[in-house]
């Protein structure tokens, strides 16, 4: 029962911090479907929640991307399913990126967080790479510019999926088409 329970108030932490960053924690007790006083059984503090919360979300994307990059020994395969499993990520756990760049959060690679952030990312480096030495991205474009490119296509589609409510299905290939038409030759 404990781990479940405890999963379960990550799940709703998650959902609810999405929603709304500063909701209360009896909020996320209420969606949990246990007493505040379960919660603190299990979390000290909003920050000890939180905490849990961004390790969960960078395990799942985490995934998201090595299944993405497994999908296919082609690099420009590889770079869409990457695509698809950050826009994924993106919609549901919005708020990882959230802290991980909110102007208090200071990054650094002796911070573990950073390091798993960056970890999950530099996969989609690796990707770039492959298709720079192919020859098959634009000779103008820096791996930073792509990247940043990249990640602004998925705050894009993430955006366009919350706020105004697009079909999934339809911003998935809107992303690819429009990330696909801006980098490679």
């Amino acid at each position: 029962m404990g781990t479940d329970t405890k999963q379960n108030i990550i799940d709703a932490a998650i959902f609810i911090f999405n929603e709304d960053f500063s909701a209360p924690l009896e909020k996320v007790a209420i969606h949990a479907g246990v007493t505040r006083r379960t919660l603190h059984r299990y979390f000290r503090d909003r920050n000890e929640l939180l905490h849990a919360c961004m390790n969960e979300m960078q395990l799942r994307c985490k995934q998201g991307m090595e299944e993405a990059e497994n999908s296919s020994d082609e690099p420009v395969v590889q770079l869409e399913h990457m695509l698809y499993a950050a826009v994924s990520c993106g919609e549901k756990y919005a708020f990882l990126y959230k802290l991980h760049n909110h102007h208090d959060h200071k990054h650094s690679s002796n911070n573990e967080e950073c390091r798993q952030y960056d970890s999950t990312f530099s996969r989609i480096m690796r990707v770039i790479q492959k298709l720079k030495d192919a020859n098959k991205l634009s000779e103008h474009l820096t791996q930073d510019w792509i990247i940043i490119l990249f990640n602004g296509i998925v705050n894009s589609s993430v955006n366009s999926l919350h706020i105004k409510n697009m079909e999934y299905q339809s911003v998935k290939k809107q992303a690819w088409y429009s990330l696909k038409k801006a980098i490679l030759e």
